[in-house]
């Protein structure tokens, strides 16, 4: 198969490089400009082909080749980030209910404080 390619290559590079110097001399002679542009766009098509039918799959295509591989890997990473998405959430739930305690202790403590303070202040300047 490899064999062929190449085969088919090497003929497609003789046509277009016959192409595109029989454009090249059709484009200097200015009257003729309008036969040898186009001849000169086809030999440039007919390299290109040659060129990627030398050149392997893997070459030309790597996003094709990769996606599969990238398929499994996507999915696990996909997975990964919920996992560690759902733990954040659920460590960040704790860490709100934790500080909603512990601000309505504190609360409590410091009302418990000024109710204290403020009626032995009284008491000792014999207000109450």
């Amino acid at each position: 198969m490899r064999f062929l390619r190449w085969t088919a290559a090497a003929l497609l590079w003789i046509v277009g490089g016959l192409l595109g110097l029989l454009g090249a001399i059709l484009c200097v002679t200015l009257i003729l400009i309008p036969l040898g542009a186009p001849l000169l766009y086809l030999a440039r098509r007919i390299l290109g082909l040659a060129g990627r039918l030398v050149v392997p799959r893997k070459v030309r295509h790597p996003l094709d080749e990769l996606g599969d591989r990238a398929a499994g890997v996507r999915k696990k990473a996909r997975k990964r980030a919920g996992k560690v998405t759902s733990k954040a959430k659920d460590k960040a739930k704790d860490a709100s209910g934790k500080a909603k305690d512990a601000s309505g202790t504190v609360k409590d403590e410091v009302k418990g404080r000024t109710k204290d303070g403020t009626h032995k202040m009284r008491e000792r300047l014999h207000l109450s």
